[in-house]
């Protein structure tokens, strides 16, 4: 055994390095303390670094990562097999080649629980603001909706439309803006403020659809990636979605509802319009599963223009309704719930409980 484990002694301790940092962040991560001083001294610090290095290049290197990463696998099976093949010891080469690439993947695995696992176990934004969800009566629904419905149709002319009634502003012009959304909410919010950095578009935005993805967080680089193929109605929405998790919130639930908040108080009339349409998304969407009559009623009081993007992005997505899109999701809501988010993917539809809860005493 001694000697196996000489023969191969670099990769044998990088695993047990990365054994050690996964073996600790599991035992610590339920002491929140620990997780606190280690995303306010290490992680966070560490990402705004690197988010501030890649903001000075126009592209994703979130993305020129993910190439790289898929090439350099494929050029090491390929190396791999033809070492295999003429090694004497076909068995050992076999085992250093697989250890290796198992190690790769752990130190990438340890890395984001570091990086981004630590958040799941940090005050969110509910426990800094004090705003909480909590369970929503019915008429409480309909009244919000309501509200959303009235803002949204109040400000559908505010921005300019195609041929069709679709949104036109430009997708340049709201990642050129995005580095404004946020201040409106740092006297209300202040643990919001962080240093400003435009999203990232994606090259490849039309893998990310059929992925239904419409944007990430990478927290390797600290960069905001965005899918600049998907209807430009919501990209705001997603914008300022993605920079909440820059902020270090975890929660999808939470991401969405600051990003309504954010837009929906924007003196950026795109933004302003994607938060009152993103709001009314998810609580319209609520309220269809329990009253269809009451969903159809404050629809019909929609403008064209409203409807006309509504339709476009159903017909856009209905497009990767396939298995790509369902093995995304499926795989997501795991990584979700194996940090303690049990709502998985539902997370995103709990947002309506804190919508309701925020906007409830305005209506």
């Amino acid at each position: 055994m001694k000697t196996f484990y000489l023969r191969h002694k670099g990769l044998h301790r990088w695993l047990l390095a990365n054994a050690a940092v996964l073996l600790l962040f599991f035992l610590l991560r339920s002491r929140r303390s620990a997780m606190l001083a280690l995303a306010r001294h290490v992680t966070l610090p560490l990402q705004r670094a690197a988010a501030a290095l890649c903001s000075l290049v126009p592209f994703s290197v979130a993305e020129l990562c993910y190439v790289l990463l898929v090439a350099g696998g494929a050029v090491f099976l390929v190396r791999s097999f033809l070492r295999i093949h003429r090694a004497e010891h076909k068995g050992r080469a076999a085992y250093r080649r697989a250890l290796a690439l198992v190690n790769v993947a752990l130190s990438l695995y340890a890395a984001f629980c570091l990086l981004w696992g630590t958040n799941y176990y940090i005050d969110d934004f509910c426990d800094q603001s004090g705003i909480e969800p909590a369970p929503v009566a019915f008429d409480d629904l309909v009244r919000v909706t309501d509200y959303f419905a009235h803002a949204l149709s109040a400000c559908a002319d505010d921005v300019p439309r195609n041929g069709d009634g679709t949104f036109a502003v430009p997708r340049r012009d709201i990642l050129d803006a995005a580095t404004e959304v946020y201040g409106p909410l740092y006297a209300d919010f202040p643990f919001l403020r962080i240093p400003e950095y435009a999203p990232k578009p994606m090259f490849f935005s039309r893998v990310m659809s059929a992925l239904n993805f419409t944007g990430f967080y990478f927290p390797y680089t600290g960069e905001a990636n965005v899918n600049m193929d998907c209807p430009a109605a919501t990209l705001p929405a997603t914008v300022a979605h993605e920079l909440a998790h820059r902020r270090g919130i975890a929660s999808e639930q939470q991401c969405n509802f600051i990003a309504i908040l954010a837009c929906t108080r924007c003196d950026d009339a795109a933004y302003r319009y994607a938060g009152w349409l993103s709001g009314y998304i998810h609580l319209s969407n609520a309220l269809y599963r329990v009253s269809p009559d009451h969903w159809r009623q404050l629809r019909d009081t929609l403008p064209e223009g409203v409807l006309a993007d509504l339709h476009a992005s159903s017909e856009y997505w209905a497009q990767f309704n396939g298995a790509a899109a369902a093995v995304s999701n499926k795989v997501y809501d795991g990584m979700l719930k194996s940090y303690g988010d049990t709502l998985g993917m539902q997370s995103y539809g709990a947002v309506v409980d804190l919508l309701v809860a925020y906007y409830l005493p305005q209506t």
